[in-house]
C-alpha cells in the first residue's frame, strides 16, 4: 500500500517461516493506519495465517481483502474476538483508541499487536500494564522504524557483536512528509497524542534498544507548529534529549517537514556512537547518491566499512513474536521494553515546551 504522500507502509522481506500451515492464526481489526499492511506482511512471511479482517469502513475492508484474498471479512468485531482459533489481534486503530481495543482483545484471551504509538495517555498505559499482569497476555507494539528496517536490524547485530564497544550515545532523525489525504483524526491532538508521543515513540524505542538502557529520564523536550497553521492542533516539529539509566544519552528530532523534492517520505537516519567506533544508518535513501535505502556505515578500530543490506537481513521480529505467543517466551521484545518506550514518549510529550 502506498498513500498519496508516497509513503510505503508495507515493507516486504525474506520469508522466514517459523510455524506450519494453520499453526498460528491471527486477525486484523481497525485499519485506520496503513501500517496494518506492514504488520500483516511481516506475520505472513513468518508463517502465520490470517483468518479474519474487520473494520466498520467497508472500503478499508475491501482494500484489505483485495491485498489478502485468503482473509474472511467479519461482520463485527465480536465475531473475530469470539473465534477460539485466533491467537493474535493485529490492529492499527486511531491512536487514542488503541488501548481500549487491546484490552478487549486480551479480555477475549488474545495476544495484542498494535501499531505505534500504543497509547496517548499515561492512564491508558497503566490500564494495559494491569491487564497484562491480570491475563499474562502480550501487548506488543509495531515500532516499525527499527523492527521493519533492515539497516536497523543489522546495526543491532553489529552492536551485539561488539563492533563499536559500549554504546554511549544515539542520535535519531525521523522526518516525515505530511502529504495529502490524511484523515481528520490525524490533526486532532487528543486522537493522535502529539508528535513526540506518535512518531517520537520510534526514536525512543531505538535508543533503549541500541544502548541497552532499561529506563531513561527525559531531560527536555520541545514541540512546535511551524508550517501548518491551518491545523492548529498539529505539531509538525518535535525534539527531545534523554539520558539512560546506564549513562547513555539520546537526542532525537521528528517532523512533518519533508520537502516535495525528496524522493522518499523521509530521510530517516540514526547515529550510534560507541567507545570503540560509530555507526550511521541511512534508512530510506542515501540522499543525492543512491535511491536504495538500508545503507550502513561502520567506523571502528579496524577501519571504515559500508554495507548495503537491503534484501540481505530480513525481519526476525515477526517470527520471534509468533514463537513467543506459542511458547509464552519473550525473545522478540520484552513487555517491559515495549511499555517503557511508550511511557517515555508520553512523558516527553507531557513536559514538552511549545515553541511559538
Amino acid at each position: 500500500m502506498q498513500t498519496s504522500d508516497g509513503m510505503n507502509y508495507a515493507p516486504q522481506g525474506k520469508p522466514n517461516r517459523v510455524c506450519g500451515p494453520g499453526e498460528f492464526k491471527f486477525a486484523a481489526i481497525a485499519l485506520d493506519h496503513g501500517h496494518i499492511y506492514g504488520m500483516t506482511n511481516g506475520l505472513l512471511e513468518a508463517g502465520a495465517e490470517i483468518k479474519w479482517v474487520y473494520d466498520p469502513d467497508p472500503k478499508k475492508v475491501e482494500d484489505f481483502v483485495s491485498r489478502y484474498p485468503q482473509v474472511r471479512a467479519a461482520s463485527s468485531e465480536e465475531e473475530v474476538l469470539n473465534d477460539p482459533e485466533v491467537k493474535l489481534i493485529a490492529a492499527a486503530a486511531v491512536p487514542s483508541e488503541r488501548c481500549a481495543l487491546g484490552l478487549r482483545a486480551m479480555d477475549h484471551g488474545k495476544d495484542y499487536f498494535t501499531d505505534k504509538t500504543p497509547f496517548t495517555t499515561l492512564e491508558q498505559l497503566e490500564q494495559a500494564r494491569r491487564k497484562v499482569k491480570e491475563t499474562g497476555l502480550k501487548y506488543m507494539v509495531y515500532y516499525s522504524e527499527r523492527l521493519h528496517v533492515e539497516s536497523a536490524i543489522f546495526a543491532g547485530q553489529l552492536i551485539e557483536q561488539g563492533a563499536i564497544g559500549r554504546v554511549v550515545q544515539v542520535t535519531g532523525f525521523g522526518p516525515h512528509r505530511l502529504g495529502t489525504g490524511r484523515p481528520d483524526w490525524f490533526f486532532e491532538h487528543e486522537k493522535y497524542g502529539g508528535i513526540l508521543c506518535d512518531i517520537g515513540s520510534h526514536q525512543i524505542e531505538q535508543f533503549l534498544f541500541f544502548s541497552g538502557a532499561k529506563d531513561a529520564k527525559v531531560l527536555n523536550s520541545k514541540v512546535a507548529n511551524y508550517n501548518n497553521k491551518d491545523y492548529p492542533e498539529l505539531e509538525d516539529f518535535g525534539d527531545a534529549t534523554l539520558v539512560g539509566d546506564n549513562g547513555a544519552t539520546n537526542y532525537f528530532r521528528v517532523d512533518w517537514l519533508t520537502p516535495a523534492g525528496s524522493k522518499v517520505w523521509g530521510d530517516g537516519r540514526t547515529f550510534i556512537v560507541g567507545t570503540d567506533g560509530y555507526i550511521e544508518l541511512r534508512k530510506y535513501i542515501d540522499v543525492a547518491r543512491d535511491k536504495q535505502g538500508d545503507q550502513v556505515y561502520l567506523v571502528n578500530q579496524e577501519g571504515d566499512k559500508h554495507f548495503s543490506v537491503s534484501g540481505q537481513v530480513g525481519y526476525p521480529f515477526f517470527g520471534q513474536l509468533i514463537l513467543d505467543c506459542l511458547n509464552r517466551t519473550e525473545n522478540a521484545m520484552t513487555q517491559k521494553h515495549a511499555f517503557k518506550a511508550a511511557e517515555l514518549c508520553l512523558l516527553a510529550q507531557k513536559q514538552a515546551v511549545r515553541v511559538e
